[in-house]
């Protein structure tokens, strides 16, 4: 496969992935912000640090009021992370392999793209029909990867694609999650009940499998441990690593690039942080100090991936 291709829809993937987790976080904070007893204090303000590319006087600026912030992120084309910015994104990386990708996961993402985009969307989503619009964006994301998983050959391509999907999403899970402990300094003794995690695991669809496993304990190290550990949730960071290296190992026994073996090697020093720790080990060394290098490795290997298969410079 052509590296230009390959890049295309590995992109295409981390795209539509981001595109999805901000449509999530967004839905999960439109809902709550209605609820009086909301105890979290995620606010629209901590929904554009997490998600905008802004300064921070515009972020207090537009997390003022509902109606700015949900139009900066989803309709705003100088935020390079907003909705329509990430699906044009997509798209345009789709049109250039349209051979390698089915009828079907062009059409989707083709609809969603013409959603984002369409004239009145603006309009709508500062108005009262505001959860209707972020239904039909999540709708469509959903839809987009049901269609990929269903129609898609289980080649080059798929791999790529899937590499980008897990990568992107383990960022972003790290990222969401660093944003929440950060609302109690990162203090895993400092007990909240399960209202203050709920903004969390609705934006990470995993409250329903969260209530179902966990029954008793403290929610700050439950909610740990089902974002880190949990190999049942499909969100968590050691479910997503395992598929990144399982696709790896695809690409690599079909490519043998130069370089490829280095890159499994740096890529199973990182599964193995995540694997040999546990609770007590995030315990010692702190949120902070576990995830935060986490992200930095993580963005290495995308980085090292990237220079190897896709010729960058």
């Amino acid at each position: 496969m052509l590296s230009r291709i390959a890049d295309s829809l590995f992109w295409l993937n981390r795209y539509m992935e981001r595109s999805d987790c901000l449509t999530r976080i967004i839905r999960t904070s439109y809902i709550l912000s209605f609820d009086a007893s909301e105890k979290a204090d995620f606010t629209w303000r901590d929904v554009l640090q997490l998600c905008g590319a802004t300064q921070e006087e515009e972020v207090l600026e537009l997390g003022r009021q509902m109606e700015t912030a949900l139009d900066y992120l989803i309709c705003n084309t100088s935020n390079i992370n907003s909705i329509r910015v990430l699906v044009s994104r997509a798209r345009e990386n789709a049109r250039g392999v349209q051979d390698n990708i089915t009828k079907e996961v062009w059409e989707e993402i083709n609809q969603l793209y013409h959603v984002v985009n369409a004239p009145t969307v603006t309009q709508q989503i500062t108005g009262l029909r505001a959860l209707e619009i972020i239904d039909r964006l999540d709708q469509c994301n959903t839809l987009y990867y049901g269609v990929a998983d269903n129609t898609m050959p289980r080649g080059q391509g798929w791999n790529f694609m899937n590499l980008g999907k897990f990568i992107e999403r383990c960022i972003l899970t790290i990222d969401n999650s660093l944003a929440h402990f950060g609302k109690i300094q990162f203090e895993l003794g400092a007990a909240q009940d399960i209202l203050f995690w709920r903004h969390l695991l609705l934006s990470l669809s995993g409250y329903e499998l969260y209530l179902k496993k966990y029954t008793r304990g403290l929610h700050n190290m439950n909610v740990l441990d089902h974002i880190l550990f949990n190999q049942d949730f499909p969100r968590s960071l050691i479910y997503s690593l395992s598929r990144i290296r399982r696709y790896l190992d695809f690409i690599i026994d079909d490519t043998k690039m130069e370089g490829s073996e280095r890159l499994q090697k740096n890529f199973g020093r990182i599964c193995s942080k995540v694997e040999f720790a546990d609770l007590n080990t995030i315990q010692e060394t702190g949120v902070q100090g576990f995830l935060y290098p986490l992200r930095q490795d993580l963005v290495e290997f995308s980085n090292q991936l990237t220079r190897i298969y896709f010729s960058y410079a």
